[in-house]
């Protein structure tokens, strides 16, 4: 704040906002609001070993500032990316409690190695859980997107790096704050719409009709044995009506059944609405040599699953102090306790996963044992209700359809079983710098981040896997990585105009994981799970394994009259997980901007901003086959009796060398009518030297091997653009939009083809185009699916001619082909604040245009013959009579078996709209504060996943970047109240 002319006016800034000025007269109190200013081009970026101004900066990144993190209900640092930054997709973190999403930068960097970013804390990579941290420490999140702005970390770079800022003390007077937030968890999607019971009796039936009819069984007869053997095919009859009278033979069902069951819907026991708390405190200050900031966090979130929490306890330390004119040192020191419950809903069709069982199961079927006459429930002898398993013959009880998995029962394995993990992490960050003769700056790093890892498991000995006997595992790991670097920097401006900044400097990354895993079954005492309550040892094995990579490197940065910026990078790394002769890998890049604006030949009231940039470099990737990829390695334990015995389990690779990332990128950021600012970017990125598992011939005895063949590429675009729209008095508008889009394609394979599930890999194809049986569609004479033929056979009686389709009713003769990508057209974020008085208004909406998605959970749930499962409510539009047209088949028992099958007739638009955050919030005016003596205090409501808008409800769309449905634990929604109060 300054005061200019005779204390008549007062002037107010500060950085990254809007000047204010205002003239006081005789006012002693004034209300003062200062706005973002998107056209401040001297913000600071976070960069590989160091800081860059973002207005000579010739590299690609994106900041997410502490502001755009606050007062959100999220437990992962990595949810706050979502839609906020421009060529950054994400996968909608799962309902699992402490769960990460998963990310890409720019593409899909590899086949068979990771395509994740490097996480980077407080300036050295990071090998905790991103659950470790705690939000509420973050200062900002900066994404590097290009080889120019990441290239500095070579072989770990190769997706691109996103850098976590923790926060510091400020100088002033000490600040201590307080947040508390009180929430509920629920379900964001909703359940795929399915049949009801008097729905599902009718299609069953139609399915035993048909196939009779199918057999050359008159419509008479047919139609009775359809009646006749309903219920013995599924089992149970919830009405009060005999079994042959369910459903009559002219497929209605019977008028005067009336249902004596309840509790249907598995959903009902298995769900529930979860707790969500959350309490932070932090203590900060500075003096002229030393700041400070501590933090203790809690937090306890319910999943809506049962047996499905995380708890979570974080506190940090951040203490920096010049201690003399020309050393400063400092640490930063966090450590986290978190334990919690995991639903086993990993995606596939285990009997205990809810999301596969309680989503497959009839609806004639309920969750406790009823009397099959009255529908009363059955007790046990202390007057509890009886989980049915599908198989209590001994009740008088029949069997379940087959496809509603007799003998199983999720929600009471949900309930005995036990999934745990407890996990302790400490982080530490430690620096010492030196500065000598003027320019020069030494610093040495040291970091070290250390994981314990408890994994408990127990099968209960009722029903399930575990039983009869009961059995239970423990999974102890640990992780301990250390990083030491040595920087010396040379920084000088020269006349004016050209300043110089150079770093040199080497690296050492030692990483250990230990594990010990030991298995029991055989339980002695009910009740207890520990190992010593188990008789027999089942499995006990442990590991050690290690990897480091030794780095040297430099930088050179320089700009001439703030007008034209050079950058230049070099590292040369060694790895562990290669050979010798092979481990090195030297990655590099350039690039270079130039500040048009700032040219005297520019002269323009509508820009602000004109710079062009370009870039070009390449990184590595070594991350592909464990730890040991370049040696022959053999796996123990294949024991005879007493006599040891081991198993070749891979094939040297002394040639394995770093698969590498080539990228450029062209940019222009601008900024114009002193309200808006942004950025058109194109990037090509192509993966060279593809890590690659080549599969051998079975005569080996080996499935594969890795070798570097392959290059893939990915050509895109982002647009990103943010500012003022309104101001109106009291009342403000400021919005930002983000756009990307980009093509994945490869330009060489160690194969002709390589087919992987739904995928099938080619040159000129991209990873994930689907390659699926081409689906035709349903014959409306017959009601039979029908798939465009790869071979014609006169002589085939499946074989159907319609027009130019030469067409078949076997799946086994339908051809294949590519059609759709999972890569959507176009996606982002669109983020707006509202502003009026006291009251703000944030919301955030990510979107995704184009693109198709391979919708199996929705085939599971559309199968001609339900035999006791599920079905879809699009079922109901399914084949009935000669002349329908519909793209259901028909119901038939026999026929499921060519219609259910794998085809792109279960491809969708994967387009969708997520309301993902809204956050509305209230300061409290300063007179009240100064009574309560407060610096400031802010409640609000925030909510995560409002509303989801794709082509099919219940449809987890954003879950996979392969374009693919499963069982997996979707998304959840979140609401909460919350305060901040600063003191």
């Amino acid at each position: 704040m300054a005061v200019q002319g005779d204390n008549a006016t007062l002037v107010f800034s500060f950085i990254g906002y809007t000047t204010y000025q205002e003239v006081v007269g005789n006012r002693s109190i004034l209300n003062v609001t200062l706005n973002p200013d998107t056209q401040n081009l001297e913000e600071v970026i976070i960069t590989a070993y160091g800081t860059a101004d973002k207005g000579n900066f010739t590299g690609s990144a994106v900041a997410l500032k502490g502001d755009q993190i606050a007062n959100r209900p999220i437990n992962n640092v990595v949810n706050a990316i979502e839609g906020q930054v421009a060529g950054v997709i994400t996968t909608s973190a799962n309902g699992q409690p402490g769960s990460t999403p998963a990310v890409r930068i720019r593409g899909v960097g590899s086949v068979n190695a990771s395509s994740s970013p490097l996480y980077v804390v407080d300036g050295v990579p990071f090998d905790g859980n991103l659950s470790n941290l705690n939000p509420e420490d973050i200062a900002d999140m900066t994404v590097l997107k290009d080889a120019s702005s990441a290239a500095l970390y070579g072989s770990r770079a190769a997706n691109g790096v996103i850098m976590i800022t923790t926060k510091k003390g400020t100088k002033g007077k000490s600040n201590f704050s307080f947040k508390g937030q009180q929430g509920t968890s629920s379900r964001a999607l909703p359940e795929y719409d399915r049949v009801n019971a008097d729905q599902y009796y009718p299609l069953q039936w139609e399915a035993l009709r048909n196939s009779q009819l199918g057999q050359g069984i008159e419509p008479g007869p047919a139609a009775q044995f359809a009646s006749n053997e309903l219920i013995n095919v599924l089992g149970y009859n919830i009405y009060n009506v005999p079994n042959d009278q369910v459903v009559g033979v002219d497929g209605q069902l019977n008028p005067n059944a009336v249902n004596n069951f309840e509790g249907l819907n598995w959903w009902d026991e298995i769900e529930r609405t979860g707790i969500r708390s959350e309490y932070n405190m932090t203590y900060s200050g500075a003096s002229d040599r030393t700041d400070f900031y501590t933090s203790i966090n809690y937090l306890k979130e319910d999943g809506y699953i049962l047996k499905s929490d995380f708890e979570r306890f974080t506190g940090r330390i951040n203490i920096n102090t010049q201690a003399t004119d020309w050393l400063k040192t400092g640490i930063n020191l966090s450590a986290t306790m978190s334990d919690g419950n995991n639903a086993r809903a990993d995606g596939g069709s285990s009997f205990v996963n809810p999301f596969f069982t309680a989503r497959a199961v009839g609806p004639i079927y309920p969750v406790y044992a009823q009397n099959m006459q009255t529908g009363g429930f059955i007790l046990d002898p202390d007057g509890n209700r009886i989980f049915d398993t599908g198989d209590l013959t001994q009740f008088g009880l029949p069997n379940r359809g087959s496809g509603s998995f007799p003998g199983r029962h999720v929600v009471q394995e949900t309930l005995l079983n036990d999934d745990l993990f407890d996990r302790d992490a400490v982080s530490t960050r430690f620096y010492v710098e030196a500065s000598f003769l003027k320019n020069f700056t030494f610093r040495i790093n040291a970091s070290n981040d250390f994981t314990s890892l408890l994994s408990i498991g127990y099968d209960n000995t009722i029903v399930g896997d575990g039983a009869p006997a009961g059995r239970s595992r423990r999974n102890n790991s640990r992780t301990n990585s250390f990083t030491v670097n040595q920087l010396l920097s040379y920084t000088n401006t020269f006349n004016d105009k050209h300043f110089v900044e150079v770093l040199a400097g080497h690296e050492n990354y030692d990483y250990t994981f230990a594990v010990q895993t030991i298995s029991k079954q055989d339980q002695i005492l009910a009740g207890n799970t520990e190992l010593d309550n188990f008789v027999t040892i089942s499995s006990a094995n442990g590991r050690v394994d290690r990897d480091r990579i030794e780095s040297y490197f430099s930088r050179l940065n320089y700009v001439f009259d703030d007008k034209y910026s050079f950058s230049a990078s070099l590292r040369r790394d060694g790895s562990s997980r290669f050979a010798p002769e092979s481990r090195w890998g030297t990655f590099f890049s350039v690039g270079g901007a130039w500040n048009i604006d700032k040219e005297a030949f520019f002269s323009s009231n509508f820009f602000q901003m004109l710079k062009l940039r370009a870039s070009y470099g390449e990184v590595g990737n070594n991350s592909v086959g464990g730890f040991y990829p370049w040696q022959a390695l053999y796996d123990l334990g294949f024991n005879n009796a007493t006599e040891p015995g081991i198993f070749q389990s891979s094939l040297s690779a002394r040639e394995l060398e770093w698969e590498t990332n080539a990228t450029y990128d062209l940019g222009i950021d601008f900024a114009f009518g002193r309200r808006f600012s942004g950025t058109l970017e194109f990037f090509n990125r192509e993966s060279r030297n593809l890590l690659f598992s080549v599969p051998l011939s079975l005569t080996t005895g080996l499935s594969s091997v890795f070798q570097n063949i392959g290059t893939m590429a990915n050509q895109g675009f982002e647009f990103n653009i943010q500012g003022e729209v309104m101001r109106r008095g009291d009342f403000s508008w400021n919005a930002n939009i983000n756009a990307s889009s980009y093509k994945n394609e490869f330009k060489e394979l160690p194969f002709e083809e390589q087919i992987t599930g739904t995928k099938k890999l080619v040159v000129g194809r991209g990873i994930y185009d689907f390659w699926l049986r081409d689906w035709y569609g349903v014959d409306p004479e017959t009601g039979e699916g029908l798939y465009r033929a790869d071979v014609y056979d006169p002589d085939d009686a499946n074989i159907k001619i319609v027009g130019a389709d030469t067409l078949t009713t076997r799946f086994q003769n339908a051809r294949f082909h590519f059609n759709g990508n999972a890569i959507p057209k176009l996606f982002g974020g669109i983020g707006n604040t509202f502003r009026y008085k006291a009251f703000s208004l944030n919301v955030l909406l990510s979107y995704s245009l184009g693109g198709t998605i391979y919708d199996g959970a929705y085939a599971s749930l559309m199968g001609a013959d339900p035999n006791g499962g599920a079905a879809h409510v699009d079922i109901l539009n399914r084949w009935q009579q000669p002349g329908d047209i519909t793209d259901v088949p028909k119901m038939d028992v026999t026929g499921a078996a060519q219609t259910d099958v794998q085809s792109d007739r279960w491809l969708v638009s994967s387009s969708y709209l997520n309301l993902r955050s809204v956050n509305l919030s209230y300061n409290v005016p300063k007179p009240l504060l100064d009574k309560l003596k407060m610096k400031s205090a802010t409640v609000y409501l925030a909510g995560e996943n409002l509303g989801w808008w794709s082509a099919r409800s219940g449809m987890y769309v954003s879950g996979s970047f392969a374009g693919t449905t499963g069982n997996v634990y979707t998304v959840a929604r979140t609401f909460t109240l919350g305060v901040n109060l600063n003191l």
